[in-house]
């Protein structure tokens, strides 16, 4: 069965940045390259909008609402998984990172031991220029930086 996800990638163009965040729990945590995320997640396709799920993903993993302003879909981006992920961009010139609160997650760890740790979703969520972003993002969420060039160049 595919799963999908969606996202919501703010940016900045005068600067040009976006905002990504760095992937929580035990296995990212000494990495950078690749183990960045646009902030996103799952929905069922058959009962919930991409763009609701975009925004309330958006939400629940960091803690903020998204800013007001018009919401442009990039495109649909396949993983080699299978998966789907639905990405929309807002530009969000001046959108402070105030008062983040990142989502949790539980998991077995150690692996293999019976206990149950929780860990945040992500654990930090940073501007970042699109140069950079393009070698801290996982390879499957790349192209939207090529989806979102033309807005930048506005």
């Amino acid at each position: 069965m595919t799963a999908y996800s969606a996202g919501l990638l703010l940016f900045r163009p005068d600067t040009a940045e976006v905002l990504i965040a760095h992937m929580g729990g035990p296995f990212w945590q000494r990495k950078q390259a690749g183990a960045w995320s646009i902030p996103k997640g799952e929905y069922d396709p058959a009962s919930e909008d991409p763009l609701a799920a975009a925004e309330r993903e958006f939400r629940e993993e960091l803690g903020l609402t998204p800013p007001a302003g018009e919401r442009v879909e990039l495109g649909e981006f396949r993983y080699s998984s299978g998966k789907r992920l639905r990405v929309f961009a807002l530009d969000a010139d001046g959108f402070a990172l105030v008062g983040m609160r990142f989502g949790e997650f539980a998991l077995e760890w150690p692996p293999h031991s019976g206990r149950m740790e929780s860990f945040p979703e992500v654990d930090r969520a940073e501007w970042v220029r699109v140069d950079d972003a393009r070698d801290l993002l996982v390879a499957a969420q790349r192209p939207v930086l090529d989806a979102l060039a033309p807005h930048l160049d506005r």
